[in-house]
């Protein structure tokens, strides 16, 4: 079997919910030991209780079953291919053995508020005398230094203060939500590839360090243009809905069917010309539309004329026929249309997972394709505390009558001891 790029490498996830989560999974998704640690009174989120709400939809069938905290979507589609561990690293034995493992790994990642590790006993400077190679890797909702350091965050209040809810929106409306917090991909994307960078960069160094992310800052860098703009030309963008600066026609446009849409962008008036060809001719020819400049002016009509043509073909169709002629045109797909997409499905996108209180089913796979070094889906999200007697017994060595002194003192578990709201 090939060999993965990153195996040998060991990182213990303090994380929950889904920036941190995510940042690890897609190196566990590469080959890296990822231990996934929680404690029975303050576990991931994501797990959703032990008594969900009835109109909860994130499990199998709909159905909670007597385990619910290990048939959550959430929480298995972000922490595949991880090891799961209960583990108090509040109570003073409970951080003895986080020592343990730290002094056996590589890096650990946490996306705690700023403090909290300090206030456990466990920060950087106690870390680094246990293991001076460790990489700690802190990912907070505004980072660890600053006069906004110690405010709370989730990821709709990251969107918020990074600027990228005031270009979301209509022309001359409020502005508009996500319909996801876009903050969380983001941040986990680059913590995961500020865990490379440190790891290459001990290797030439041979010690640890420590990394604060701020998730807030990593989400700006999606609007780079948009802070350059004010930069050099003192000007503040405005919400413009689908529209774009320069592109003409932009937008998502209404399809036949039953909320079916298309999204299209004509980048040039040669691609104007080509589209025209297809949705109607004569509009190449109509002085209102010739140019960049006079399609921009006349965009709201020429949406309308768009519109019309988008309306009499499912967006499946309408997709097919502007590609043809090389515009950038794609339908709006379902979560249900996902699935029988067929070009996800000729790449092997999808990968089918059985889990042990789930059953069967297809997962999102990786989202690159590596020649020599292919990812893969190894092994299904954990149940809680499930690998307790691997690590402990196998990587620490603990013995039988340890285990049931710390299974009594509350200390480690195979089942939530509170629900999800009292953590």
């Amino acid at each position: 079997m090939t060999r993965l790029p990153l195996e040998g490498l060991r990182l213990l996830d303090l994380s929950r919910v889904w920036s941190g989560p995510y940042a690890a999974r897609l190196l566990a998704d590469m080959g890296a030991e990822v231990i996934k640690i929680e404690a029975c009174t303050l576990y991931d989120w994501t797990r959703g209780g032990i008594r969900p709400p009835p109109e909860s939809r994130v499990y199998p069938d709909n159905e909670p079953g007597e385990r619910p905290y290990n048939r959550s979507a959430y929480f298995n589609l972000f922490n595949r291919n991880k090891y799961g561990i209960t583990l108090d690293i509040r109570k003073p034995r409970g951080a003895e053995l986080f020592k343990n493992l730290v002094r056996v790994s590589d890096v650990v990642l946490e996306n705690y508020s700023p403090g909290i590790m300090e206030r456990y006993g466990l920060g950087y400077e106690i870390l680094r005398e246990v293991n001076p190679r460790i990489i700690i890797v802190s990912l907070s909702g505004f980072g660890a230094t600053g006069p906004e350091s110690r405010f709370r965050a989730m990821g709709a209040t990251q969107e918020q203060m990074s600027g990228v809810h005031h270009l979301w929106g209509y022309l001359g409306q409020p502005p508009l939500r996500a319909g996801i917090n876009l903050g969380d991909p983001v941040a986990g994307i680059c913590a995961a590839t500020a865990i490379l960078l440190a790891v290459h960069k001990r290797r030439r160094t041979g010690k640890g360090e420590r990394v604060d992310i701020s998730q807030r800052e990593t989400l700006i860098h999606i609007l780079g243009e948009v802070v350059l703009d004010y930069s050099v030309n003192r000007r503040v963008q405005k919400r413009i809905g689908n529209h774009h600066q320069w592109m003409v026609p932009h937008g998502c446009y209404r399809c036949r069917g039953e909320d079916e849409w298309l999204v299209i962008s004509v980048n040039s008036d040669d691609e104007w010309v080509r589209f025209c060809r297809v949705i109607n001719p004569s509009l190449a020819a109509n002085d209102r539309f010739r140019t960049v400049s006079s399609r921009w002016r006349n965009q709201d009509e020429l949406d309308k004329l768009v519109e019309q043509w988008t309306s009499q073909y499912d967006h499946h169709t309408a997709f097919h026929k502007l590609q043809a002629v090389g515009i950038a045109a794609a339908p709006v797909l379902s979560n249900k249309e996902l699935y029988s997409d067929p070009h996800y499905n000729a790449r092997g996108f999808f990968e089918e997972v059985t889990h042990p209180e789930t059953g069967t089913h297809r997962y999102p796979g990786l989202p690159w394709k590596l020649s020599k070094t292919p990812g893969r889906i190894r092994m299904p999200a954990p149940y809680f505390g499930q690998h307790n007697e691997y690590i402990f017994r196998e990587l620490l060595g603990l013995r039988e009558d340890e285990l049931e002194a710390l299974t009594r003192e509350r200390i480690i578990g195979t089942t939530p001891l509170v629900d999800i709201d009292e953590t």
